[in-house]
C-alpha cells in the first residue's frame, strides 16, 4: 500500500522541508498552502512521487473545511499540520482579524484537520499525526523583561502541546502516532514576514527540524523538541503538570482561607 502524507504550509520553511523529506522516502504528497505556483514548482520538481496540490487559505472556515474533507477521504498515512503565521504583538495591540487569523490558522485548523483525518488512521491501524508547535509554548511564565510580547501565539502553541499529549492518550493502542514538535528559532522566512530582522541570532535550520521529527517518531516521543539535549528538563515539566492536576481537592485550599 501506498503511503500518502498531507502537509500543510507546505510552500516554505520547515512545510517545504517535511515535504521534500517524505518525498525521498517514497510518500506520495498532498501539499496545502496558499500560493499555488510554488506549489506547482513544488510538484514539478518532483516527478518521482505522486504529488497533488490543494490551495486553500488555513485562516478562513472555507479553506479549512476543504482541507479537512480531504482528510477525511483519502487514506493519508501522515498530517503534517505545519502552517503557521506569527503577528507577535502585545494583546491590547494585536488587531482583531490578526488574532482571528492566527486561532484559525494554529488552532482551528490543525484541530479540524486532526479530527477529519484521525478516524480513519484509527480505523486502518496506523499513521502519524505530526502538529508543529514551537519551545514559545512554554514560555507563558517568562517574565516581562521577554520580548518580543506575543501573548495569543504563545497560548496557540500551548493548545498544540496539550492536545497532543491527551489525543495520544486517547489513541494509545491503536497503531496511530501522535507528536508535536516544538523547535526554537528556524532559519525560515517565517520571522521575516513578521518584519523580524533574526539574521544574527543562531537559528537551527528546518532540515534538522524534520530530521529530529522524524526520529522522534521512531522512538516513540510525543513531545519532540529539537533544540534540547537534556530530555530530562521535559520530563520535569510534564511531570509537575500533573502532580499540579493531581494535587486538587474540593475543599478551599488554606492560602485562600481567611481573608
Amino acid at each position: 500500500m501506498s503511503k500518502l502524507a498531507l502537509v500543510t504550509g507546505a510552500t516554505s520553511g520547515i512545510g517545504r522541508a517535511y515535504a521534500e523529506r517524505l518525498a525521498g522516502t517514497g510518500h506520495d504528497l498532498i501539499v496545502v498552502g496558499r500560493r499555488k505556483d510554488r506549489l506547482e514548482a513544488f510538484a514539478a520538481d518532483h516527478p518521482e512521487v505522486g504529488v497533488r496540490i490543494l490551495v486553500a487559505d488555513l485562516s478562513t472556515d472555507d479553506g479549512v473545511d476543504a482541507v479537512a474533507a480531504v482528510c477525511a477521504a483519502e487514506p493519508l498515512s501522515m498530517l503534517v499540520n505545519n502552517a503557521g503565521v506569527a503577528h507577535y504583538m502585545p494583546l491590547a495591540e494585536l488587531p482583531a482579524d490578526k488574532a482571528r487569523e492566527l486561532v484559525h490558522v494554529k488552532v482551528v485548523a490543525p484541530t479540524l484537520l486532526a479530527r477529519a483525518a484521525v478516524a480513519g488512521m484509527r480505523d486502518r491501524g496506523a499513521g502519524a499525526l505530526v502538529n508543529v508547535a514551537g519551545m514559545i509554548a512554554f514560555s507563558g511564565p517568562a517574565p516581562s523583561a521577554v520580548m518580543p510580547r506575543r501573548a495569543v501565539y504563545a497560548g496557540t502553541l500551548a493548545h498544540l502541546v496539550a492536545m497532543t499529549q491527551a489525543l495520544a492518550a486517547e489513541l494509545e493502542g491503536t497503531g496511530v502516532a501522535v507528536q508535536v514538535v516544538c523547535p526554537g528559532v528556524v532559519a525560515t522566512e517565517f520571522h521575516e514576514r513578521q518584519g523580524l530582522d533574526l539574521s544574527a541570532v543562531p537559528r537551527m535550520s528546518a532540515d534538522d527540524v524534520v530530521t529530529a521529527g522524524l526520529r522522534g517518531l521512531e522512538l516513540g516521543e510525543v513531545v519532540t523538541a529539537p533544540g534540547v539535549e537534556d530530555a530530562a528538563l521535559l520530563d520535569a515539566v510534564f511531570r509537575a503538570d500533573l502532580a499540579a492536576f493531581g494535587g486538587q481537592s474540593p475543599r478551599l485550599a488554606t492560602r485562600y482561607q481567611g481573608g
